[in-house]
């Protein structure tokens, strides 16, 4: 790995900001990011629909082990409820109420032609989802949901990179990948902003197409990104 620590968080996306317009960077207000992108999702196809969470379908989602099946299913493609029992540790009645639910909320769907009664298979949706913290500050009965949801999501992202870790690639893919940090910079809101914006336009310009073959040797590649403010301590 390079000498420096790079830390990784989400794919990019397009949160909006808190009037509801297009916002690539993701803001910050007085009581924490008032964007934050939705998990597991790239920059928005052309043509793909983008919901925007409300207080409802986000307590569909806001639970450990719905967000570790959307999870799968996002970044790994089509399962069963059998083959996701074995991979969360859960029984399969267990994680079929659960893919039942988030089908409801309109997060996944069943693939059709595929599978039989007894065994179905389920996708993810095709839309980016997006989350604007602005529309759940004057709503406190949505303040438990939003914290499981942004808890389990940060801890999805760590267990990716403690995961590649652990894991055994050769040289070649080890010095590739890297876990790095910056912890100097001191910048405006504005120029955190900005920041934001032309890494997500690099991450975008390194994403092939849906339906572009895979260059030989390619392998399925996530980019995390996480920028935040933090208060001053001692006396520097």
């Amino acid at each position: 790995m390079p000498s420096e620590d790079s830390a990784a968080s989400q794919g990019p996306n397009e949160p909006m900001d808190s009037q509801g317009s297009k916002d690539p960077k993701g803001s910050e207000g007085p009581n924490g990011p008032t964007s934050v992108v939705s998990p597991y999702d790239g920059p928005p196809r052309p043509l793909q629909p983008t919901r925007r969470l409300d207080a409802h379908s986000l307590r569909g989602l806001a639970h450990p082990l719905r967000m570790r099946i959307f999870e799968l299913l996002s970044l790994d493609g089509p399962a069963t409820a059998t083959g996701l029992s074995e991979r969360v540790g859960q029984n399969t009645g267990t994680v079929s109420w659960h893919l039942r639910h988030l089908a409801e909320h309109g997060f996944i769907e069943e693939e059709t032609g595929r599978g039989t009664k007894r065994e179905r298979w389920w996708r993810r949706a095709d839309a980016t989802n997006e989350l604007n913290m602005a529309d759940f500050r004057d709503k406190p009965d949505s303040r438990g949901a939003l914290s499981v949801y942004l808890h389990e999501l940060v801890q999805q992202y760590f267990d990716r990179v403690t995961n590649y870790i652990s894991e055994d690639w050769d040289d070649v893919w080890r010095n590739a990948g890297t876990v790095a940090d910056w912890p100097d910079l001191r910048l405006t809101p504005e120029q955190l902003a900005a920041l934001n914006a032309e890494l997500m336009a690099v991450v975008a310009r390194h994403t092939p197409a849906p339906d572009a073959p895979p260059a030989p040797g390619a392998l399925p590649v996530v980019v995390q990104l996480q920028s935040f403010p933090r208060h001053k301590h001692g006396n520097s």
